[in-house]
């Protein structure tokens, strides 16, 4: 593949000089999976950008990036939870509940009513995605130090890449 990028020059003297990289295309890192990029639909320029604030170091961009589109996304997760659950032929009680959960406007009571009603395999080790991203975007951004900002950035695209996953395996199963 080919790199492009723009980088600025200044000499100093005979054996000193400044440089500078504006930029590059693509950009730098690993690329990001489709099937995220098809989850967060509508929301994906803010999920780049938050990759890309998380690439440089910047934690409290990449953190409030990603917090935006899970935010936006709520409902969009929810629905894909349901599919799998109607897939799955899971309990209308569960059913209900993630329905129910999808339309609560408080974050964190709809990821408490949620504890139970995420079928097996949409698990990450074990743990409800959903009650992950709520750890993770629950912390106050103001009161972290930008490389803890970074690091709850990093777990949230994490668990953003392995729903997306799971919710597309699940489905193919």
């Amino acid at each position: 593949y080919s790199k492009m990028f723009a980088i600025a020059v200044q000499l100093k003297d005979k054996d000193l000089c400044d440089a500078y990289k504006f930029g590059e295309l693509p950009g730098f890192g690993p690329p990001v999976p489709t099937r995220v990029l098809r989850l967060v639909q509508s929301d994906r320029e803010l999920f780049l950008s938050g990759r890309r604030c998380e690439n440089q170091g910047l934690g409290i961009g990449a953190f409030t990036y990603y917090r935006r589109v899970v935010e936006n996304q709520w409902s969009r997760l929810v629905d894909e939870i349901i599919k799998v659950a109607k897939t799955i032929e899971a309990p209308q009680q569960t059913i209900d509940a993630l329905s129910a959960s999808r339309d609560e406007q408080q974050f964190s009571k709809a990821v408490k009513d949620l504890k139970h009603a995420i079928p097996q395999s949409l698990l990450i080790n074990g743990h409800n995605p959903l009650i992950l991203l709520h750890g993770a975007l629950s912390q106050g951004v103001h009161d972290l130090p930008d490389a803890e900002c970074l690091s709850l950035a990093t777990s949230i695209r994490v668990i953003l890449v392995e729903l997306a996953d799971k919710l597309g395996q699940a489905l193919k199963d």
